[in-house]
């Protein structure tokens, strides 16, 4: 919707950068085990950039000659920053999960001015995907992350990262130390049994316990290094790593806590979590780390929950004229702008045009890893995806969401990625309608893969048993056959809705071309815009014939015939 920057309390203070780029990008999810109803633990990622295009990544498992070096390439850019040591043995990474189902994600967020430009080479993708290859559990992952940026230092803003393996999950905030300066300052928290949290582009762990290495570990100058830059003088207990870090202001709420708050309020209505806390009126409500679920979530629901438009809150960006006279629930960038002395601002919800490419990862404990690891992966906007099941013992990934296929800039039929952009540039024009069909089939997809699943998984355990390998040859098969079928199914959608909707007309079941009107609170809009510029004449009144008075006929008088008047020539 458009919304009055002018309109929020002064406490909410504008903040000057409020189009950057990282600001608006990245939506992540943890499910704790205890709160899914099968036991697994669950992690989402949505990589939101207008630079990113939709690849599943694939690395191979490999040995490393003594002394190898690895080059480390800033995943936003592509730009080399330097080398680390390579580790002697490497683990396969499909997508962002490994061969023994750990799986990281990320939210990016700016923090302090003072602590940009770092002296560092290892940038926050680096991380992700080099300790993706050399650990096995989400302690270890942090440990190698952090590791690795303190001797190499870091080279990006402030980052959240989801971590997880089938037993744990874990939130890792850091941030670097300023210009000049190596190293990072980080905590890490270990979601309690039955919750689930999320991050969207604003540091969220407060206080922390420190005490308690087996729900939480930090960097030992996270606070130490606040009080020597004056921005900490209280008790060690009750020092907030967001808020001395990554302050609150105006964009953190509206644009980034608020897509926390819409999984909040959806997962956990009994929480009473209203928009007050995200809108700006109540400036003090701070959203908690985490929250319990009403009930359990199957893989199912958490896909749900990152499909997410504000859909019937206050921040609905359906009903108002920007929603156009198909209720788009999208607004193209920039997300703020100055019309006639004021500035607005569009919302930010977590299904958005920009995603490159989205997953939720399923992780449990009772399988073998390369069964019981599931990469639910997507391309585009989370809204129209089809979350497609990589397992994470397959070994190649399907062509069409290989690698290279999304080339920047130039279009393909052989990639995923630009079938589904495709398809969803077509449903935004024409939402209300469109939308319909694209997750009618949407779910159509979704909803096989999880009624197969079981008895895929019943056959790989049965291979699993004689051979490792062949259950992983089969899952391969599985995986490459999904992914194919998604992308021929996905272009026939494309054809069917160019035919169904060509030039603004719909076609019935029967193949019958109507033309549906527009929304009455459309034709509205669209009067109040020209006046009478488009009203049509209204056409005359036929006029009044009033009946003749007849003479008076007395009895056993026969009437005279009216004299009939020949008209003019």
């Amino acid at each position: 919707m458009i919304r009055p920057l002018t309109k929020f309390l002064p406490a909410l203070a504008v903040s000057a950068g409020l189009a950057a780029p990282a600001a608006l990008a990245c939506t992540s999810m943890l499910v704790n085990k205890g709160a899914t109803t099968d036991g697994s633990t669950l992690i989402t990622y949505a990589a939101d950039s207008h630079e990113l295009y939709g690849e599943l990544y694939y690395t191979p498992a490999r040995r490393n000659s003594p002394g190898a070096m690895r080059d480390i390439i800033e995943w936003d850019t592509g730009k080399f920053l330097g080398r680390i040591k390579e580790a002697p043995v490497t683990y396969t990474v499909v997508g962002n999960m490994n061969e023994h189902q750990l799986s990281i994600g990320e939210s990016t967020f700016s923090g302090r001015k003072e602590l940009e430009g770092p002296a560092g080479i290892v940038d926050y993708g680096s991380l992700i995907y080099v300790a993706l290859e050399r650990a096995k559990t989400a302690r270890e992952a942090i440990k190698v992350m952090t590791d690795l940026v303190a001797e190499y230092g870091y080279a990006s803003t402030g980052e959240s990262f989801s971590i997880a393996d089938p037993k744990e999950a874990w939130i890792l905030e850091m941030i670097g130390k300023g210009t000049g300066q190596k190293g990072a300052v980080w905590v890490a928290r270990r979601l309690p049994e039955g919750y689930l949290s999320a991050h969207a582009n604003q540091a969220r762990i407060r206080q922390f316990p420190l005490n308690d290495a087996e729900n939480a570990v930090y960097s030992p100058d996270v606070i130490s290094f606040a009080r020597e830059k004056g921005w900490y003088t209280g008790a060690d207990k009750d020092f907030s790593f967001a808020d001395t870090y990554h302050p609150l202001d105006f964009e953190s709420v509206r644009f980034a806590e608020a897509r926390v708050w819409s999984i909040f309020r959806r997962a956990a209505p009994s929480a009473g979590l209203g928009a007050d806390y995200v809108d700006g009126s109540a400036p003090t409500k701070r959203l908690p780390l985490w929250v319990k679920p009403d009930k359990k979530l199957a893989v199912q629901d958490v896909m749900g929950l990152m499909r997410d438009h504000f859909d019937g809150t206050p921040l609905d960006m359906t009903k108002d004229v920007g929603a156009g006279p198909y209720a788009a629930p999208y607004r193209w960038r920039p997300m703020t702008w100055e019309v006639d002395g004021k500035k607005y601002f569009h919302e930010r919800a977590i299904s958005t045009q920009q995603t490159g490419f989205s997953f939720v990862a399923q992780m449990r404990s009772w399988m073998p890893a390369p069964v019981g690891g599931v990469l639910w992966f997507g391309v585009d906007d989370t809204s129209t995806t089809v979350y497609t099941p990589m397992y994470a013992g397959i070994r190649t990934a399907p062509r069409n969401f290989a690698t290279g296929v999304a080339n920047r800039g130039q279009f393909s039929w052989d990639s995923s990625f630009w079938v589904f952009n495709w398809v969803s540039n077509q449903a935004y024009a024409r939402w209300s309608d469109m939308s319909v069909d694209v997750h009618k089939t949407q779910g159509e997809l979704e909803g096989q893969f999880l009624a197969d699943q079981a008895d895929i998984e019943k056959a790989a355990m049965e291979l699993y048993k004689s051979s490792p390998e062949q259950a992983r040859t089969y899952l391969t098969a599985y995986s490459t056959q999904q992914g194919e079928k998604v992308h021929t199914r996905w272009r026939k959608l494309g054809e069917q809705l160019l035919v169904k909707y060509i030039d603004g007309n719909v076609r019935d079941e029967q193949g019958r071309v109507n033309h549906p009107k527009y929304p009455d609170s459309w034709y509205r809009h669209i009067v109040r815009d020209t006046g009478t510029r488009q009203a049509l004449p209204e056409e005359p009144k036929p006029a009044e014939v009033k009946p003749q008075a007849q003479p008076e006929v007395k009895p056993g008088q026969k009437a005279e015939p009216k004299p009939t008047v020949a008209p003019a020539p």
